[in-house]
């Protein structure tokens, strides 16, 4: 795929909320919208899963999403970069243990 057919492509930017799946993330995206009748602004939160080929996204890492084929399901969208890792957040291992007091 060329560089200029995702350029035209719908991105998007949210903070990914689950990574335990494989080559999957949930990302969540908030905006703001102005009430009707009230005229105070809102939070309203969607969720996209994307499809993270390399299992780089940790929890907490702000991504930039964007529109894909459907992948799955529910993954209609790809994560086309980090935009900023999660501060104080290590990738865990199954293999490591807690060391024991001896």
């Amino acid at each position: 795929m060329t560089d200029n057919a995702t350029k035209r492509r719908a991105g998007r930017v949210g903070v990914v909320t689950s990574a335990k799946m494989d080559k999957s993330v949930v990302v969540r995206i908030d905006r703001t919208v102005l009430h009707g009748l009230y005229k105070r602004y809102i939070r309203r939160v969607s969720h996209f899963m994307a499809h993270d080929e390399n299992n780089e996204c940790r929890i907490g890492d702000m991504v930039e999403i964007v529109e894909s084929r459907p992948l799955s399901k529910r993954k209609r969208w790809r994560v086309r970069r980090v935009v900023r890792q999660a501060v104080g957040v290590e990738p865990t291992t199954a293999t490591a243990a807690p060391e024991s007091a001896q």
